[in-house]
């Protein structure tokens, strides 16, 4: 019991950096090329594109609420905001990385704003869950919004001041998402990448409040 209970606790908070699994220098592999759109997935990257960086629990659903939006170039699954370099999935799960999955989305801002991006992202899960995402216990399916600059900084954080208005407004708890400037992104391996598009039928916890996030006007500048 002692061993279970100390397992728990690992995952529900994050490791101190001398804590952190020790990883690896040298990236793992991941696929070349999108299963669906059939671009690269590490790019490069045509010009007048811009990135976001998104964690809204298990990456696989949320991969395919962002590769279905129109303006999206490509998408792909990694691991973000811990310690360990080049973690592996595996390691990811026993939040001893400090990482969570996230979503890489590049897409084309004169065709979906980042404003749209941000919608979809607040009401395609529950942010007021802490270390969790429904069933999905743990660090890794933690809240977050990773930005690229003030750009996205500040949409992000007056949009979560916005919804977090709403939703306390429904009866629900405080926002816990993280928003931070944007750390290093890691590749997940090969067979997470587009999961649900290989597999119709597979896992996909997500589900969002029911509560609509109106965009304020300095997140949709």
């Amino acid at each position: 019991m002692f061993f279970l209970s100390d397992m728990l606790n690992k995952k529900l908070h994050l490791p101190k950096p001398s804590e952190a699994l020790p990883g690896r220098a040298k990236a793992i592999p991941t696929a070349p090329r999108h299963f669906v759109l059939k671009r690269p997935l590490k790019g490069p990257y045509p010009e007048g594109l811009d990135t976001a960086m998104f964690g809204l629990g298990c990456f696989w659903g949320a991969e395919r609420l962002f590769w279905q939006l129109e303006g999206v170039w490509v998408t792909a699954v990694g691991y973000a905001g811990g310690f360990t370099p080049n973690p592996t999935y595996q390691e990811t799960c026993t939040g001893l990385t400090g990482h969570t999955e996230v979503v890489l989305v590049v897409y084309d801002p004169k065709v979906v704003s980042y404003a749209e991006l941000l919608k979809l992202f607040w009401e395609s899960h529950d942010p007021t869950q802490g270390m969790r995402q429904g069933n999905d216990v743990g660090t890794t399916y933690r809240s977050a919004i990773y930005t690229l600059g003030d750009a996205q900084f500040s949409p992000a954080s007056a949009s979560r001041d916005a919804y977090g208005a709403s939703l306390r407004g429904a009866g629900h708890g405080k926002i816990t998402t993280e928003i931070a400037p944007a750390p290093v992104f890691y590749f997940a391996e090969a067979d997470h990448q587009q999961y649900l598009a290989k597999n119709p039928y597979g896992y996909c916890n997500l589900k969002g409040t029911g509560i609509a996030c109106a965009m304020p006007a300095a997140a949709s500048a």
